[in-house]
C-alpha cells in the first residue's frame, strides 16, 4: 500500500452517494470517490437492478432509504449515518478527480488543526462548508463552459458538527452554521447521456416544480409560455453566451427552454383543474 493509500484510511471524511437504479455509472463513481477516501456510503432508493449488489462488491456500505424521485429527502438522512466529522456528497453520474481529492485532503488536516487552535480561545475563522465548481460534461461530449453551465458551484463538502438540517423540498440547499468556502478543482458530472433520459427527468422534475409554484398560487396564463421560453433561451443561449459551445450549447440551451415553458403547461394544466372543480 502507498502512502497516499494510508492517508485515505485515516482522513475524517466519509463519501455519500445516492442511487437509484445506477449500475451503469456506481462502480465508476465508487472508484473515483475512493481517491478521496475509502468510506465510501451509498443511499440507495430502492434500486431495481444491480445497484446495491455491485456496490457492496466494492467494499462500499449501503443503507436503504424510501424511494423519491429527487435526493434531498435522502441528504440528510445521508449525513446522520455517517460518523466521520466531514462528509463529501457525490451522486451516481458525478466523478471526483486526484486533484479535487488532493485539495480536500490538504483542507481537512489544515482545517483541523486550526479548530484545534479556536478550542484555546483563538478567534481565527473556519470555513464549514465549501461549494465545489461541477464540470458538466453533455452526453459524454462536451464541457460546456457557457449557458450557466460554468462554474455551477455546489454544497457537497460539508463539516458534520456544523450541519443542522436539509429541507425535503427539491432543489433545496442545506442549514449549516459557519461560513461558506470555496475548492478550486471541479467535480466532472456527465449528464444528458441520451434523449430519452433527458425527456424523462424534464417531465419528473418540471411536474414537481408545477406542484410548488401551484401550492405558492404562481398564476399563468397562455402568454406565459412564450414569455419563459424566450426569456430562458435568451438568457442560456446569447447572455451566457451558451452558442459559444457550438452545437451542443444551443441544443441545451434550447433544451432549457423548452423544460420551463414545461413547468408552467403544467401549473396551467394545475390551474385549470382547479378552476374546473370550483
Amino acid at each position: 500500500m502507498n502512502s497516499i493509500d494510508k492517508s485515505i484510511l485515516h482522513l475524517n471524511i466519509s463519501i455519500i452517494i445516492h442511487t437509484h437504479n445506477e449500475e451503469k455509472n456506481i462502480l465508476s463513481c465508487i472508484e473515483s470517490a475512493k481517491l478521496l477516501s475509502k468510506k465510501v456510503v451509498i443511499i440507495d432508493m430502492k434500486s431495481t437492478d444491480k445497484t446495491v449488489d455491485l456496490a457492496k462488491k466494492v467494499g462500499a456500505s449501503v443503507y436503504l432509504f424510501p424511494y423519491s424521485t429527487y435526493v434531498e429527502p435522502a441528504r440528510e438522512f445521508g449525513i446522520k449515518k455517517v460518523s466521520t466529522g466531514w462528509v463529501f456528497l457525490l451522486d451516481a453520474d458525478e466523478r471526483i478527480t486526484s486533484e479535487l481529492a488532493k485539495e480536500i485532503k490538504n483542507l481537512i488536516k489544515k482545517t483541523g488543526s486550526v479548530e484545534e487552535e479556536r478550542s484555546d480561545g483563538r478567534t481565527e475563522s473556519v470555513k464549514t462548508y465549501y461549494k465545489i465548481p461541477r464540470k458538466n460534461i453533455f452526453g459524454n461530449l462536451k464541457w460546456l463552459k457557457h449557458g450557466g453551465w460554468w462554474p455551477d458551484y455546489q454544497i457537497r463538502l460539508i463539516n458534520k458538527k456544523y450541519f443542522k438540517s436539509w429541507s425535503k423540498e427539491i432543489h433545496s440547499t442545506p442549514i449549516i452554521t459557519g461560513e461558506t468556502g470555496y475548492l478550486q478543482n471541479p467535480i466532472t458530472h456527465y449528464f444528458h447521456g441520451d434523449l430519452e433520459s433527458m425527456v424523462e427527468k424534464t417531465i419528473i422534475f418540471e411536474d414537481i416544480e408545477s406542484t410548488l409554484l401551484f401550492e405558492g398560487k404562481k398564476e399563468v396564463r397562455t402568454s406565459t409560455f412564450f414569455r419563459k421560453f424566450l426569456g430562458e433561451l435568451y438568457r442560456r443561449l446569447f447572455r451566457s453566451l451558451g452558442f459559444l459551445d457550438g452545437n451542443i450549447g444551443i441544443i441545451e440551451s434550447i433544451y432549457q427552454a423548452f423544460s420551463k415553458t414545461i413547468t408552467y403547461i403544467y401549473l396551467y394544466e394545475k390551474s385549470r383543474t382547479l378552476r374546473s372543480l370550483s
